[in-house]
């Protein structure tokens, strides 16, 4: 069963619509298509966003102790030790 589609009127500057019109030639995409690549990139971008927010705020109310930075710069000698300089 094909997935419904539903139209949207979007205006844009006059600048960013040439441009987008003349890369979107190029690649012989639709400007469906472009929209839809575009739309689905913003979103993740806003999914990354929330990680990230969520990540910092975990950092913050436990952020690294003693322990830890030592095991890391132990890694880090153990990895930096094995590399050609």
């Amino acid at each position: 069963m094909p997935k419904v589609a539903t139209k949207v009127a979007v205006s844009l500057p006059e600048d960013l619509f040439r441009a987008v019109e003349q890369a979107r030639k190029k690649s012989g995409k639709s400007r469906s298509t472009v929209m839809q690549d575009a739309l689905r990139h913003w979103l993740k971008e806003q999914e990354q966003a929330v990680l990230i927010r969520e990540y910092e705020a975990g950092y913050r109310r436990k952020p690294e102790g003693k322990r830890e930075v030592k095991a890391a710069e132990a890694a880090a000698v153990r990895l930096l030790a094995a590399e050609e300089w």
